[in-house]
């Protein structure tokens, strides 16, 4: 049978499409500071991006990505450990290990080939790796390559953590993996216990800080929050978020990290991060430390949506501590006509929907959303729960 016939099947976008609610992979002609145009010229206010400090649109990081693609080309085409490693990678990792305070980083392409990188190159047969449910796909996706023994706990959840590793061979690898920040939720992992539950039974802990570094504690990330970035052996973080471009690395001990470099397969085997997404990463990085101020008032500015949307009687939880608000939508209807609404009244969120997390509005702030355009994202949102109140559609 050909593994295709799944495909012919398969209607889900075509329900989606013909009913005028299908949510995804919507066009931008153009995106600067906190707004976007759709093809047909209507602007909307972003409120679903990632870009949580602003720095993908900054002219001094647009100058720096085309100024090193005229120094070094458009790519590398070739892996890091061949022909694709260039003196800018060199220096980004030597200013995120000094900035992060860890011994050592590893660039890498992307996020997800950085968890990749991570997992499957510290961990395999006969080793165990125990991951928070709610951690984010890259991660489970490298547990499962990784050929060890996998098993999730519950969210945050350290007593069914303790559970697990209790029931372990005593003499087995062991690998616990966490967001630092969950990208639905916003909310953070309880690092203090998690440091002291893997010091007790000897587990490597990894922490993804893809939607933390470059926002928490003046942009140093979930494990400096805490005061604990010393006690965190793996860190693992993303470009395509707070730094405005794209890529990651992977911070520890020196040691650990020149294992990596020459033993994970999602660095050997692919072509190195390019010269312009590597310029954009390290100027914006060089502004994050010039410009601290950044990471404070996105997370004031989230906050400040949180408070008017709960107002505004939309169910936005008490759990996040990040520019991530989330808005409970009960169910797939409620959730794709909410969104379809909020462009009509030109807001952008992001429509989320099961098994990515259950129905919800996921909506994240930048440092660069002005006072107007905040204001103006909440007319649309009141004018939006006017008519799911009138539907019923809104709890």
């Amino acid at each position: 049978m050909s593994v295709t016939r799944k495909c012919t099947g398969y209607s889900r976008s075509r329900e989606l499409k013909k009913s005028g609610l299908y949510p995804f992979y919507l066009n931008f002609s153009e995106r600067d500071r906190g707004a976007a145009r759709l093809p047909d010229s209507r602007e909307i206010i972003m409120c679903g991006s990632n870009d949580y400090l602003g720095l993908s649109t900054d002219p001094r990081v647009c100058c720096a990505a085309a100024e090193a693609s005229r120094r070094y080309g458009a790519g590398c085409t070739g892996s890091r450990l061949l022909n694709g490693n260039l003196d800018l990678h060199d220096h980004l990792e030597r200013k995120l290990a000094e900035f992060f305070g860890k011994p050592a980083a590893l660039l890498l392409t992307t996020g997800y080939q950085t968890n990749l990188a991570a997992v499957t190159g510290l961990c395999g047969p006969g080793d165990h790796i125990l991951i928070d449910k709610q951690a984010h796909a890259s991660l489970v996706d490298a547990a499962r390559l990784s050929r060890a023994r996998v098993q999730w706990f519950a969210h945050n959840d350290t007593r069914d953590l303790t559970r697990k590793l209790d029931q372990l061979p005593e003499k087995a690898g062991r690998m616990v993996v966490v967001d630092g920040v969950y990208s639905m939720e916003g909310d953070l992992c309880p690092l203090p216990e998690l440091v002291r539950v893997c010091r007790q039974y000897g587990a490597t802990l990894l922490v993804d800080d893809a939607h933390g570094a470059g926002v928490l504690a003046e942009g140093r990330g979930t494990c400096a929050h805490y005061g604990l970035m010393e006690e965190v052996p793996l860190v693992t973080l993303t470009f395509s978020k707070a730094f405005g471009s794209t890529g990651g690395a992977i911070l520890g001990d020196e040691e650990v990290i020149d294992y990596l470099r020459h033993n994970a397969r999602s660095l050997l085997f692919s072509a190195s991060l390019s010269p312009a997404n590597t310029a954009a990463a390290l100027e914006s990085l060089r502004i994050l430390q010039e410009e601290p101020w950044r990471s404070k008032e996105v997370i004031s500015k989230a906050d400040f949506m949180r408070r008017e949307l709960t107002a505004l009687g939309y169910p936005t939880g008490a759990a996040s501590q990040a520019p991530i608000v989330p808005i409970d939508m009960v169910n797939e209807k409620r959730t794709l006509m909410a969104w379809n609404l909020l462009i009509e009244q030109g807001v952008y969120v992001n429509a989320v929907l099961p098994p990515a997390a259950s129905p919800r509005l996921r909506s994240s702030y930048m440092t660069v959303h002005t006072d107007e355009q905040l204001a103006r994202a909440l007319e649309g949102f009141a004018a939006v729960r006017d008519q799911l109140l009138h539907d019923d559609l809104i709890h």
